[in-house]
């Protein structure tokens, strides 16, 4: 098989190839646009963010495996071919990364570390109230391999876990919402953590109208797409008080503008799309099981339903 690697946003693509090559030594794998090399003979592509040129210098694609575990900006790509099989990241490290990052947040707020935070530079020696987990109830919105994972790992923390998604799978540890659930999962919700993959029917559904129904007090965690969320609710929704704060790590934009709101609000944290990464070494290995298991004719999992669109 003879593969592509081909990425507009990775700073080290030349590395991305010798590690691919590594994995495969009985395949070709090469960069996009060497021109070194002939073109138009690619069988795979490893992308993420690829160029459009793509697919007019490689008519030949039959499988695409995106170094994400979103794949809506890759849907709406002009000349993306319905014959292309798109394959999604599982995890690549992406999920405990994940899991940590909501952790930071969750027992920032619920142990009051920001507010400590603030009595340090007032020099104030003031204990504050101590936790009550039962107070902060956690619904995590999706339910794969990265939802699944956030949701145990605050639960190993005795947190009271929910999870919400459309096929209502269990996860351990945690209370299972199927899709007509959503009421009754924003109900007993107070810290909401978005992990759904954005679709048509995901876009904006960070909006007043599910903020207004999760518990007084709630905190927003937001590490999906930032097309979830729908910026005018929830500044509203911070200003009346009905939300607390919120953690993004997405945007619509990105890069946020410089003079974007989120900078300068202390009620919200900003970070720029790290909450969980593609760790070179666990995605590269990944995608050299799926190639192999491609080559002998097997299934592969993480395989984009288009209709579904994740």
């Amino acid at each position: 098989m003879e593969i592509v690697f081909a990425s507009r946003h990775e700073s080290n693509p030349l590395e991305w190839v010798r590690a691919l090559r590594q994995a495969l030594p009985e395949h070709s794998v090469r960069l996009w646009d060497d021109d070194s090399s002939p073109q138009g003979r690619a069988d795979a592509a490893v992308v993420w963010a690829p160029p459009a040129e793509l697919f007019a210098r490689e008519p030949r694609l039959t499988h695409l495996f995106n170094l994400g575990a979103g794949v809506d900006a890759l849907l709406q790509m002009p000349g993306l071919s319905d014959d292309i099989t798109l394959v999604r990241m599982e995890d690549g490290g992406m999920a405990v990364q994940m899991a940590e990052y909501v952790l930071h947040y969750l027992v920032r707020e619920s142990r009051d570390l920001g507010r400590y935070a603030g009595l340090q530079a007032q020099a104030c020696w003031q204990p504050l109230d101590d936790i009550d987990r039962g107070a902060w109830t956690v619904g995590v919105m999706g339910g794969g391999v990265m939802g699944a994972r956030v949701a145990q790992a605050c639960a190993a923390l005795d947190y009271p876990v929910a999870v919400w998604s459309r096929s209502g799978r269990p996860v351990a540890g945690a209370q299972a919402f199927g899709q007509d659930g959503l009421a009754d999962f924003l109900a007993r919700t107070r810290v909401l953590v978005n992990v759904l993959p954005l679709t048509a029917d995901t876009r904006g559904i960070l909006s007043r109208a599910v903020f207004e129904q999760l518990r007084p007090d709630a905190y927003l965690i937001n590490i999906a797409r930032g097309d979830h969320l729908v910026e005018a609710d929830l500044l509203a929704c911070l200003d009346s008080g009905r939300l607390r704060g919120a953690a993004l790590d997405v945007f619509s934009r990105e890069p946020l503008p410089p003079d974007h709101p989120f900078w300068s609000d202390l009620r919200i944290q900003v970070t720029p799309h790290v909450a969980g990464a593609s760790l070179m070494g666990l995605t590269v290995q990944q995608i050299a099981g799926k190639v192999r298991a491609v080559v002998r004719g097997e299934p592969i999992t993480g395989v984009v339903d288009r209709a579904r669109q994740y």
